[in-house]
C-alpha cells in the first residue's frame, strides 16, 4: 500500500510540474536594446487583460507622477498634475483623484 501511495504522489508531482513549463509566459519581453537600456518591447502571448474603465485603485494605492511617465507619452496624450496615474504593464491608467476610478486606459504597446 505504501509502494501505490509513493507512486501516485510523484505522479502527482510530475503533472504539476509539467502543467506549470506548459503554462504560457505572459507579459512583455524587450526587442531592441541601446546602450544597455530596453527601449522597444513586445507584448507576448497569454498577457492579462488591462483594468477597465471604472476600476477603482483607491486612496492607499501608490500612484505613478506625471514626471516619471516617459515624457512623450505624456506629451503625446496630454498627461497632467490634474489626475492620478498607474503606469503598469504597458499600459497608463487615468485615475480620477476624487473617485480614484479609472477613467482613460492609454495601451503604450498599440503605438
Amino acid at each position: 500500500m505504501r509502494k501505490v501511495l509513493l507512486a501516485l504522489s510523484s505522479a502527482a508531482v510530475a503533472l504539476t510540474t509539467a502543467a506549470a513549463a506548459a503554462a504560457p509566459v505572459t507579459g512583455f519581453t524587450c526587442t531592441k536594446w541601446r546602450d544597455g537600456v530596453c527601449v522597444s518591447t513586445h507584448r507576448v502571448r497569454g498577457a492579462p487583460a488591462p483594468y477597465a474603465t471604472g476600476y477603482v485603485f483607491g486612496p492607499n494605492y501608490t500612484y505613478t507622477t506625471v514626471s516619471d511617465i516617459p515624457q512623450p507619452v505624456v506629451t503625446y496624450y496630454k498627461l497632467g498634475p490634474d489626475y492620478k496615474y498607474v503606469y503598469a504593464n504597458g499600459y497608463v491608467y487615468v485615475i480620477d483623484p476624487t473617485t480614484y476610478a479609472v477613467t482613460r486606459v492609454i495601451d503604450l504597446e498599440r503605438h
